[in-house]
């Protein structure tokens, strides 16, 4: 299978039209005897993009021996050239709108329109080269009555999406994010899901990093909608399940903590706080494995015990549409939207385009659980990348969680 239909037919039409429109005014800004001749070396600039659109539309995607980060790339750079192209586009038209009626013969929304979409196609870039290896630790305070005394202080660092494939076999970002977690001497260590893109055998290169990972609790774990195999086209169904089976297998060898649908309590002394996992809740098209009453005793009175409860859940929607509405539980963790990679923070305020697809995106959310109590919920933006190798302002976050006693 290929990309989808849809997503094609947008892309090329797109391209067509501005393209088209630059065509137009590239002669018109030329003088009457260059006219033809700068008309074709346009066209001819415009062989490279047009090329590297078809190379990424001809290779199959989700082919079972695919691998898909030559795709990834090829769309990229497209990407970055038709981004600074339809900048200049939408300058130039409003430049031409402003001097209708007038007698001036310039075009400044053209002139503006130049260095504009080269700026945005360098921003672009600066996100692949840059942003994406940066690390921003964000810390959090989450204050309960309901905490044991033994767990005032407790932290917890929170990680999420990771997407190994992304990076080929290239493990210096995983080592320098390994590296950065241990170093915050964290009680447990919390990853809620997403550790591949397609195939478990992205991970091996980096089987032996991720191991280092230290707590005194240890690493616990969820599954995302990318670790079930969903977006490869099987060759069998049985290959799908062995896929699905050696991603658990890896991470237990890595002395990971996999909770699928099942929950452990952390000790102190005599007090405990439980810890829920559960597998991926997804919305369409992503498959709905998650479980909540059979992570948890499998009892939906044991939902609304008087334990201090921490939920894993790859997908925020989850918290909104059921864990809030039918538990007590204190926090949860998610992660999923990577805030689209993109985000800009001014004057205290967040925006990411994340937040037209998805009303909790990033950050600290709160509402009241089944009981009237405070429930929380962390979704994490994410470490790796999928579908474009970039991150702009949206740089990879590791959360210190810090719980304490009220």
């Amino acid at each position: 299978m290929r990309l989808p239909l849809t997503g094609i037919l947008i892309m090329v039409i797109l391209t067509l039209i501005i393209d088209g429109y630059i065509y137009y005014d590239v002669r018109s800004i030329s003088g009457k005897p260059k006219r033809k001749r700068d008309g074709w070396l346009y066209i001819a600039s415009c062989v490279p993009c047009w090329a590297l659109l078809i190379v990424a539309f001809s290779l199959p995607l989700r082919d079972e021996g695919r691998d898909v980060i030559p795709v990834m790339w090829l769309l990229f750079t497209y990407l970055t050239i038709i981004a600074g192209k339809t900048v200049y586009a939408l300058c130039s038209m409003i430049g031409r709108l402003c001097n209708i009626g007038s007698r001036r013969l310039s075009n400044y929304g053209a002139m503006i329109g130049v260095p504009l979409g080269l700026l945005v196609c360098g921003m672009m870039w600066y996100g692949v080269m840059v942003t994406r290896h940066n690390i921003d630790v964000k810390n959090v305070d989450i204050t309960s009555e309901k905490l044991p005394a033994s767990f005032n202080g407790y932290r917890i660092v929170q990680f999420s999406d990771v997407h190994t494939g992304t990076w080929g076999g290239d493990t210096a970002f995983v080592s320098k994010l390994v590296d950065s977690i241990n170093a915050l001497q964290p009680d447990v260590i919390m990853f809620t899901g997403d550790i591949v893109n397609r195939k478990t055998c992205e991970l091996e290169p980096f089987h032996t990093v991720l191991k280092r990972l230290k707590a005194k609790d240890g690493v616990y774990s969820v599954l995302g909608n990318h670790d079930y195999g969903d977006y490869v086209d099987w060759s069998a169904a049985a290959s799908k399940a062995a896929n699905l089976q050696q991603l658990k297998d890896r991470q237990g060898e890595m002395g990971w903590k996999l909770l699928n649908n099942s929950h452990e309590f952390i000790k102190r002394g005599t007090d405990s706080i439980a810890v829920i996992g559960v597998e991926n809740w997804g919305e369409p098209p992503f498959g709905q494995y998650g479980d909540l009453v059979k992570a948890y005793k499998g009892k939906g009175v044991g939902l609304k015990d008087g334990n201090f409860k921490i939920l894993m859940t790859h997908n925020p929607e989850h918290w909104n549409q059921v864990v809030k509405k039918n538990s007590n539980i204190d926090l949860s963790l998610s992660g999923h939207t990577h805030a689209m990679q993109i985000e800009a923070d001014m004057f205290g305020l967040r925006f990411s385009p994340a937040a037209w697809r998805y009303r909790y995106w990033g950050g600290l959310y709160e509402d009241t659980g089944a009981d009237g109590t405070p429930s929380r919920l962390y979704v994490n933006i994410g470490a790796g990348e999928v579908g474009m190798p970039m991150r702009i302002g949206a740089v990879p976050e590791l959360t210190v969680i810090t719980l304490r006693k009220k």
